[in-house]
């Protein structure tokens, strides 16, 4: 299964709370009619998250399809290209961007509505290469990261190596995605020292001057 991570940015002169509530209600159920989708979650921004300024992103979508024929297939039906369209009611399209991932799930747990999300977007280290990268964070840093004992689920989002070809070169190597019970929650866990082995090893794989992160709430859609 492929899952496609949708960046987005609420459109000039929109408030934060009228773009949730776009985005939330119009904007999903449009999605919603959209065929072979077979999962579809909105992780929407925390108003806490904008009090020193604008944070990276004002959410993230995720969609999963079967594969990537099924997705190229899908996205000329009427019910594609409308969601498509309503974008721009709410969003705005000169800062909106995606990639094609697949999971790698590090720490499996049941998760519920009054959890938290923390959504990182992650740059490999120059001169690491796209395999060794993927490597590492899945066989090295993963484990450690699911150490922490405040963590209650965490996946790995790895972009998809077609995304590579001809030299291309994508928006983030991967999306990490690590659920928690609050926001004090992940606070307390910057004081464990497994938190502190997981800071140690980033500059092995990732260009921390390129890290960035959103925490949000999660709407499951469909």
């Amino acid at each position: 299964m492929v899952k496609s991570i949708n960046f987005l940015k609420r459109k000039a002169g929109m408030s934060v709370e009228a773009f949730q509530a776009y985005w939330r209600t119009t904007h999903a159920e449009l999605v919603k009619k959209v065929p072979e989708l077979r999962r579809y979650v909105q992780c929407h921004t925390l108003l806490s998250g904008y009090r020193k300024g604008e944070p990276v992103y004002d959410g993230v979508a995720e969609l999963w399809y079967d594969d990537t024929d099924t997705m190229r297939r899908i996205a000329g039906l009427p019910e594609s290209r409308t969601a498509l369209a309503d974008e721009r009611n709410f969003a705005d399209p000169s800062k909106t961007a995606f990639i094609l991932t697949e999971e790698c799930v590090q720490k499996e747990g049941p998760t519920n509505s009054a959890m938290v999300k923390l959504v990182e977007f992650i740059t490999r280290k120059p001169g690491v290469d796209v395999e060794a990268f993927q490597k590492y964070w899945r066989t090295i840093h993963g484990p450690l990261a699911a150490r922490i004992p405040m963590i209650r689920r965490y996946v790995q989002c790895h972009t998809r190596p077609s995304a590579y070809r001809a030299g291309r070169q994508p928006l983030y190597d991967g999306v990490a995605e690590v659920w928690a019970d609050s926001t004090d929650a992940l606070r307390e866990s910057e004081k464990t020292p497994e938190y502190a082995a997981v800071l140690a090893d980033e500059p092995n794989f990732i260009d921390r001057s390129k890290l960035a992160f959103i925490i949000t709430k999660e709407h499951t859609v469909l």
